[in-house]
């Protein structure tokens, strides 16, 4: 499918940058695609048959928090599903800038913490900010690297993943490291926006089918739990160690 010369800001500065297809979000100053800055560009790798894909640069986090979200990919069902209770700690790996991991904190309380990872320094410190601004203080930040989100052992009782997963240049070491982070209940919640689905508007190297995540995680020692379909967009499926 051709692209126009000019797209907005939501389809350029996303890592699941959507088709042309999708509602977009308003623009003052419509530009196109090379005029932006850190604008991810795709990789050739792949994993278990899969092309990965790139993160997105913190130049694009506004996109994450925009307003609209809510409405597109019902956020607040997806929490609702999480079932966090008080007290739990909720680790959100990919976390940008902070979107889910401020619901997150909210949900557990100040008996619990929400711990946000991010490849990014950019993305932490942007999660902070959000984080002093909204008066949120039961929140850490860990700087990650490719193949470690660097959670320390039997720590997390919730591991999201929004739209993070098909990203990450190492999957199995990765998936190692966070299945020895998992408490005894803990599990990890996995979002991708589904391939099965041709109306999702969203470009098919970032989206993953419930066939290929099984696929993947199976080979890395993780079953599922659980799954939940009500989402507009995206799989929900809940791990936990075979």
């Amino acid at each position: 499918m051709a692209r126009p010369v000019a797209i907005t800001v939501m389809l350029v500065v996303s890592a699941c940058d959507t088709e042309p297809t999708a509602t977009p979000v308003p623009s003052p100053d419509p530009i196109t695609e090379s005029e932006v800055p850190g604008a991810p560009t795709d990789s050739a790798n792949t994993y278990m048959g899969r092309p990965l894909a790139t993160t997105m640069s913190h130049l694009g986090a506004d996109w994450l928090a925009r307003g609209n979200r809510d409405e597109e990919e019902n956020t607040t069902l997806l929490h609702q599903t999480l079932g966090l209770k008080p007290g739990d700690v909720a680790c959100d790996v990919g976390a940008g800038n902070g979107y889910h991991t401020l619901r997150m904190a909210t949900a557990v309380g100040p008996g619990g913490k929400a711990i946000g990872v991010d490849l990014q320094p950019e993305m932490l410190e942007l999660l902070m900010q959000r984080a002093k601004a909204e008066g949120v203080s039961n929140v850490e930040t860990i700087l990650a690297e490719p193949d470690d989100p660097k959670l320390p052992p039997d720590t997390c009782d919730l591991i999201l993943l929004v739209d993070v997963y098909h990203e990450l240049s190492d999957p199995a070491a990765v998936l190692q490291r966070l299945s020895a982070a998992l408490t005894d209940r803990g599990r990890i919640a996995l979002l991708e926006y589904r391939a099965e689905d041709p109306e999702v508007p969203i470009k098919e190297l970032h989206k993953m089918s419930k066939a290929q995540i099984l696929t993947e995680y199976s080979a890395n020692g993780l079953r599922l739990a659980s799954e939940f379909d009500g989402l507009p967009w995206q799989h929900l499926m809940f791990f936990v160690p075979k």
